[in-house]
């Protein structure tokens, strides 16, 4: 052998063994982390660390999610995932996924065999599944140059071996899948079979594993929702390889592939789904900070500061993120930190509470306010008001929509009411769907404003379970919540305390008045009289009981004065009525102020629970992503009526229900379930019936209702549409039909009755205010 002969071997040799010690150093920086950006061994531990938060239902049902839309990704076991869903995504993407160590040899070697000498196309993918979940995890986004491009691939070999040394076959499966995007903002399998089918992924068959497995191809590419019949064919594909892997027959696959992809769409966006305004008002209090007055411009908004500061201190949900460090030592975040809320939201009370509303708003309500207000030029106002104010009511509109800016930026109001009465297309709700349109911003605001609202809450008075939470009518349209956010005047639900405060003074629901016009001299020298109530019983002597079952302001202008109306004032912030600014006057008695439905609801509870009121309770524990208790709730209370009166005010409640303005709930062709159960509650209407209330208990739930417009002037002209009887107390009633017709699995039962003593006398004692009433009753506090 010549001496060039042996040089040229020894070169090769030298060459193969530089090779080798080359790919041996940069494996083993790569592996050390000397070279590129291999994750820590934490890192590999926890290689999926942002979740979405969920919130799961007190029947187990998962309302929805708090999520940015790059982790809007829910968590699923191995466990939880359909069989066709492991068996499609190994034989398309890993054949040999359970023989290799993270590299799959054979399938690299042919790939380079068949891309770089042969320059074949099709020569399949190279890439384990281990390598796939390598690049999703810490390589994706890493390769900007050419040495880190270079780079990219060895990486994803020694974090593909390093997964494979962490973790079992079946959890890498499981991370895989937990961790890829199927777009539409559906990330994660959870999320993406949630999405495009309504399914849990347990319950995904072999075509609908088959088509989210192929999208893991190029999901941009294989969008059902863009290219159906591309995805479709895509789909054939992986039910060919599971076929060849022996998964599925030959016939089964022809049977499978013949058929069209069937999607159960749903859009991944918290402006929809269930229970909208109960999840954005739970995200907003578990995010809320330590209240700073500096933040509360405003006289108007120092009443949030209040409310805000004893939150803060008194209920440990207000502010929970911020109050609460995680394992990090950071604030909890409520869209990475993947935790599990446990809600007090009953979704099948919910779904009744939302149909209940519906069926009055949209089927029946609206259609006669659009009737009504068809001719009337300052719709949808009243006619009570001028061509000029209804004009500066809607221009006010237009300002807080958004326009406030640019008139503070210096633009003049004659160009902006240029701009708000040039038409443009848009697009505008209606119950059937939205529609696209040409309308100037004044035309669409004054479309949108005809739309009535509603606020409906119900909770159990004793444990302060919120059951079901609605804060109108539609949140993607109307996103400002009358539940919490609202307050309105209440009208006459407003009576029930002023009468429990006079049963707690001695009062006896049978004691005796004659129903006369009152004429009250108030504090400042004034003279008051309420509003006539016609002539029933007009001049007669009537019970209390009478009184508050047929709403005689007669009858509660007398009770009033012979009370306090500061000590009535105190009586209400008792019974949880958190506004700061309720006047002790004499006509706070009709209902005046300002509450919101969910401050009446909670009150109303101590007329249930022998006079106890019960704060609402949203949330029952709050758990951490691997399951741990985080927090615990219980519903906070305070004595606010004795005993003896909450009994004496159930008995003239359910007159109200029984003989008095809420009798329409005995109606068996309305109501064929509920109109038989043991019942108590209030009709309230306020003036030119622009607020339409009805607070409603029975032995097991508290609810109540509002329903008007959006601004006070926005509401019927008559009485017969206004009044809470007509347009608030039928979503009451239809909500409880249905809960009470599924008593067998809501557990409330029609036959409960209160738990009031048999033998208990609410006249006990009667005669000592059975009094005549005179002509100029004199309140001289």
């Amino acid at each position: 052998m010549s001496k060039t002969v042996k040089r040229i071997i020894l070169g090769l040799w030298l060459l193969f063994l530089a090779g080798v010690i080359t790919v041996y150093v940069i494996f083993n920086g790569i592996s050390k982390g000397w070279i590129g950006n291999t994750p820590s061994v934490e890192d590999l531990e926890n290689p999926i660390d942002k979740f979405a938060t969920q919130i799961i239902s007190a029947d187990g049902v998962v309302l929805g999610n708090f999520a940015r839309s790059e982790d809007n990704r829910i968590w699923v076991d191995f466990d939880e995932l359909s069989p066709y869903l492991v068996q499609a995504l190994v034989a398309t993407e890993d054949a040999r996924f359970q023989e290799h160590s993270g590299i799959d040899l054979k399938a690299l070697l042919r790939a380079i065999v068949k891309r770089v000498i042969l320059q074949q196309r099709s020569a399949g993918g190279g890439s384990t599944i281990t390598q796939q979940l390598a690049k999703q995890l810490y390589t994706e986004h890493v390769a900007r140059g050419s040495v880190q491009r270079a780079l990219q691939k060895p990486t994803e070999w020694v974090i593909a071996v390093k997964l494979e040394r962490y973790y079992t076959k079946e959890e890498i499966l499981t991370l895989y899948l937990n961790k890829y995007d199927f777009v539409n903002n559906a990330v994660g399998i959870y999320t993406a079979s949630m999405t495009y089918f309504g399914k849990h992924p347990s319950e995904l068959n072999a075509e609908e594993s088959a088509m989210l497995i192929g999208m893991c191809k190029n999901a941009s590419l294989y969008n059902p929702l863009r290219r159906k019949e591309m995805t479709r064919e895509r789909r054939n594909v992986v039910l060919s390889q599971m076929e060849k892997a022996g998964y599925l027959s030959s016939a089964q696959t022809d049977s499978l592939q013949a058929t069209d992809i069937v999607l159960n769409y749903h859009k991944v966006d918290h402006k929809v789904g269930q229970a909208t305004y109960f999840r954005e008002f739970l995200r907003i209090k578990l995010n809320e900070k330590k209240p700073d007055r500096k933040n509360y411009v405003g006289e108007w908004r120092q009443q949030q500061f209040y409310e805000d500061s004893l939150d803060w201190e008194q209920d440990p949900l207000f502010g929970w993120c911020n109050k609460n460090l995680n394992q990090n030592g950071k604030p909890y975040n409520l869209y990475t930190d993947g935790l599990k809320i446990y809600v007090t939201i009953d979704s099948r009370m919910q779904q009744y509470a939302e149909e209940a509303v519906a069926a009055q708003l949209q089927d029946y309500l609206q259609p006669d306010f659009f009737k009504a207000k068809k001719k009337v030029k300052t719709a949808p106002y009243t006619s009570k008001i001028t061509d000029d104010q209804a004009r500066n009511m809607l221009e006010d509109g237009l300002l807080n929509a958004g326009y406030r800016r640019m008139r503070d930026r210096g633009v003049p109001m004659d160009s902006l009411r240029k701009i708000w009465n040039t038409p443009h297309e848009m697009e505008l709700f209606s119950y059937d769907g939205y529609v696209d349109t040409i309308l100037s911003p004044m035309d669409s605001i004054r479309y949108m404003k005809h739309y009535l609202r509603s606020g409906f809450m119900c909770m159990e008075p004793r444990t302060g379970y919120v059951k079901a939470y609605v804060g109108g009518p539609n949140y993607g349209a109307f996103q400002y919540d009358m539940v919490t956010k609202g307050r309105r005047q209440v009208g006459s639900t407003m009576k029930p305390y002023l009468y429990s405060m006079a049963m707690e003074s001695g009062f006896s629901p049978c004691d005796q008045v004659v129903n006369e016009t009152q004429t009250i001299l108030t504090e400042s020298g004034q003279i008051w009289r309420p509003k006539d109530d016609g002539k029933q019983m007009l001049g007669q002597l009537v019970t209390l009981k009478w009184g508050l079952s047929r709403s005689n302001n007669n009858v509660t202008a007398w009770l009033m004065n012979q009370l306090s109306p500061y000590a009535f004032v105190n009586l209400l912030h008792e019974f949880g009525l958190r506004n700061q600014a309720i006047d002790p006057v004499v006509s706070l008695c009709l209902g005046t102020c300002d509450v919101s439905v969910q401050e009446m609801v909670s009150a109303y509870t101590a007329f249930v629970n022998h006079g106890i009121r019960t704060a609402p309770l949203y949330v029952t524990r709050i758990e951490d992503a691997e399951g741990n208790i985080l927090a615990q709730f219980t519903a906070r209370s305070n004595e606010v009526v004795s005993e003896d009166a909450s009994f004496k005010m159930i008995d003239m409640m359910r007159a109200v229900i029984n003989e008095g303005t809420g009798t329409r709930l005995r109606s068996a062709r309305l109501f064929p379930t509920f109109y038989k159960v043991d019942c108590g509650g209030k009709t309230g209407t306020t003036d030119n019936h622009s607020d339409a209330w009805f607070m409603g208990y029975t032995p097991d739930l508290v609810a109540g209702c509002w329903v008007g417009g959006e601004d006070r002037d926005i509401h019927f002209d008559d009485m017969d549409h206004g009044q809470g009887a007509h347009a608030a107390l039928p979503v009451f009633g239809m909500f409880m039909d249905k809960v009470y017709a599924d008593s067998a699995r809501l557990g409330y039962l029609p036959s409960t009755h209160f738990d009031i003593p048999e033998d208990y006398d609410p006249c006990a004692g009667e005669g000592s205010h059975g009094v005549v009433l005179d002509n100029y009753s004199i309140n001289t506090f």
